[in-house]
Parts: C-alpha cells; structure tokens; sequence
C-alpha cells in the first residue's frame, strides 16, 4: 500500500510540474487566440456581440466602431502571441475590458431576466469576461520586471 501511495505521489509531483512548465504559455497563447477570433468575427461583421455593442454604444456609427473594436481585440491577441509585446496587449487589454461591462448598466434589461442573479445569454457573454481578466492577471504576474530582462 505505502509503495502505491508512493507511486501515486511521483506521478502527481510529475504531472505538477509539466502543468507548471506549460499552464501559463498554454493560458497566454488561449487568451491570444480568443482574442484574435472575437476580433475577426467583429471585423468581418459576424459577431453575434454586434447588436449588444450596437445597442450599448449607440452614440457611435456601428459600421466603424464595431470593426475598430475587432481590429482593438485582434491586436490583443496577436500582442498576447508575441512574447516582446505582452505588455502592450495587457494594456490594451486592460484599455477595453471595462466597456465589455456596459451592459450590464445600461441594458440590464437584456443581460437578466431577474436581477441581479439570473443572467440571459448576452449576460453570461459578459460575465465571462472575468475569467479573461483573471487569466490576463496570471499571465501579468508571470512577467519578469524590466530591470530583470
């Protein structure tokens, strides 16, 4: 039994440290291809966000803001795929995420069918967008400071 817990244990120490010599190159290049897609579907005009942002930002032309938004979120990701340009992605990154959460102020309406719990779809599609941020903070604080470079 002892010999089994302890061949047990070598393979959870293994597993560990192949997911910690590969989880967090793994998170940035996701976060950079989902960036890169959500961005595209905006650009070609085959998002099915466009409405929500249409409705959210209704004070600018959607033929424009939509496509500028999708060039804004592929440069993102494609910063996220470059390791030299990983901060600027953050910091676009950083930029952008706040207005993905208008709606939730401004078309409650649309994002809940009971407030404040229960979420329609677009608001699930906004709510995600918190894992995005928490992923975007891990792959930040993986980043060797300046001076360390």
């Amino acid at each position: 039994m002892l010999n089994k817990l302890h061949s047990i244990k070598k393979i959870d120490v293994h597993l560990i440290n192949l997911l910690n010599r590969l989880s967090m190159q793994a998170l940035r290049i996701s976060l950079g291809i989902i960036f890169i897609w959500f961005g595209a579907l905006k650009v070609f005009a085959e998002s099915p966000a466009n409405d929500l942002i249409t409705k959210t930002i209704y004070w600018f032309d959607p033929n424009i803001f939509i496509p500028v938004l999708g060039v804004w979120e592929m440069a993102i990701g494609l910063c996220l795929l470059i390791p030299a340009l990983i901060r600027a992605g953050l910091f676009l990154l950083a930029l952008q995420m706040p207005g993905t959460f208008l709606p939730l102020i401004l078309l409650p309406e649309v994002c809940f069918t009971t407030f404040p719990f229960d979420l329609t779809l677009e608001g699930q599609y906004i709510v995600k967008n918190l894992v995005l941020i928490g992923a975007a903070m891990a792959v930040g604080g993986k980043l060797r400071p300046f001076n360390s470079l």
